[in-house]
């Protein structure tokens, strides 16, 4: 089986520019854990999910640093530290989505989605046909195919 067999073919998507309560009230009235984040032309430009709504719940990690002479070194990388202030406090898509999203051909196999998806943790990918969003492949969809429903 081809995720353009098995995948979700209506796919709820949101647009960057779109708040974060939005999204949760999404993500409630439909029952689902995610969608993806698409551009004027239907691109994956991201994915939004509770991982990344709960992100913003998290204890602020402070870098730690010393002081010598007076001067305070730090130990972390500060771009790390502005980004989690982003995405705990971001109010739009584009502030608290993942932009590294991984995405399938909707000719890719049930069997490498289904790799894909144990190898990088995660839950759902975006189908895309000439890079266009055609669909998404959930767990729950490779289980119902498997279970021939």
């Amino acid at each position: 089986m081809l995720a353009k067999d098995i995948m979700t073919k209506e796919v709820i998507t949101v647009k960057k520019d779109d708040t974060v309560e939005d999204v949760i009230k999404l993500l409630l009235e439909h029952n689902i854990s995610g969608v993806p984040v698409v551009d004027e032309e239907n691109r994956v430009i991201g994915i939004i999910t509770e991982g990344d709504l709960i992100y913003r719940s998290k204890n602020l990690h402070i870098p730690a640093y010393f002081t010598l002479l007076d001067s305070y070194i730090f130990l972390e990388n500060p771009k790390n530290l502005e980004e989690q202030i982003k995405k705990m406090a971001g109010y739009r898509v584009r502030d608290v989505m993942t932009e590294k999203v991984v995405v399938v051909d909707h000719e890719e196999s049930m069997e490498e989605i289904a790799t894909i998806m144990v190898e990088k943790s995660i839950n759902r990918v975006p189908v895309v046909k000439e890079d266009k969003l055609v669909g998404i492949v959930s767990r729950r969809d490779i289980i119902r195919a498997y279970a021939g429903q």
